[in-house]
C-alpha cells in the first residue's frame, strides 16, 4: 500500500522497487484529480460539471494543481499531481487499486471540521467528506478484496449533504469563514456507489455521528 505517493516519481520508484515482489499496489489518490476540481479552484477552465463524480468521471487536462503555492521547485507544491501517480501505478507491471479520497477528518486531521464551518456563506456548496476510520476500512477491503485489483474507487459519504444541511444538526463554532475565491457552484460530490457494491463497502461508523464525536473531542 502507498499512502504517500504526491507524484510520478514516488509512484514509480514504489512500481520499480515492488515489481515481482508483491501482488498488488493500492494507491491513496484524491479527488483533486477530476476535472471538476478544477473547475471549483479556476485551474481548469469551462462549464460547471453538474451531478456526482463517478469514477469515469473527466480529469483534470491542467497538472499540478498546487505550483502556484510552491515556495520552490523543492517543494511539495510544486511537484503535486495525483493523476500522474495515478498513471504510474497503472502502467506499471504490478496489479493495481486507486482509491481517491474524499476530505478525510477526525481527531489530529481537520478535527474542527473547518471545511464544513468555513464555508457556511456558500449553504448549497456539496464538498464529499469521509471520518478518518470509515476510509481506513475501505482502504483494508481494498487491499484484501481480489475484485479490487485494477480497479479505481471513490471512497466517502454514501450522500453528500449540502452545507446547509450540515450544520443545523453540527454545534456552533468559532471557525472564521473562508475568504478563498472558488467558484462554489462546482460541487465536489462523489458516487460511492462502485465501492459500496464491488466491495461491500458501509460506514463503521455513520459519517453524522461521527462528525460529532470528531467535535466533542475538540471541545
Amino acid at each position: 500500500m502507498h499512502t504517500f505517493a504526491m507524484g510520478a516519481a514516488d509512484a514509480d520508484a514504489a512500481v520499480r522497487a515492488f515489481a515481482g515482489r508483491i501482488q498488488r499496489i493500492v494507491l491513496l489518490s484524491s479527488g483533486d484529480v477530476y476535472r471538476a476540481y478544477g473547475r471549483f479552484t479556476g485551474l481548469e477552465p469551462g462549464p460547471i460539471e453538474p451531478g456526482l463524480l463517478s469514477e469515469e468521471s473527466p480529469l483534470r487536462s491542467v497538472h499540478f494543481p498546487y505550483r502556484s503555492q510552491a515556495a520552490s521547485p523543492d517543494s511539495l507544491q510544486y511537484w503535486y499531481e495525483k493523476i500522474l501517480a495515478e498513471q504510474a501505478v497503472m502502467q506499471g507491471d504490478i496489479p493495481w487499486t486507486v482509491l481517491r479520497l474524499p476530505k478525510v477528518y477526525g481527531r489530529g486531521n481537520n478535527a474542527n471540521l473547518a471545511t464544513v464551518y468555513a464555508y457556511r456563506n456558500h449553504p448549497s456548496w456539496r464538498w464529499t467528506h469521509g471520518y478518518v476510520e470509515n476510509v481506513a476500512d475501505a482502504v483494508v477491503l481494498a487491499a484484501t478484496s481480489p475484485a479490487a485489483a485494477n480497479r479505481v474507487y471513490n471512497v466517502g459519504e454514501a450522500d453528500t449533504p449540502t452545507v446547509a444541511e450540515r450544520l443545523p444538526w453540527m454545534p456552533v463554532s468559532a471557525v472564521q469563514s473562508s475568504n478563498e475565491k472558488f467558484n462554489f457552484e462546482q460541487d465536489i460530490a462523489y458516487d460511492t456507489s462502485r465501492v459500496r457494491n464491488e466491495l461491500g463497502y458501509c460506514e463503521v461508523i455513520p459519517e453524522r455521528e461521527a462528525m460529532l464525536r470528531t467535535l466533542e473531542v475538540m471541545s
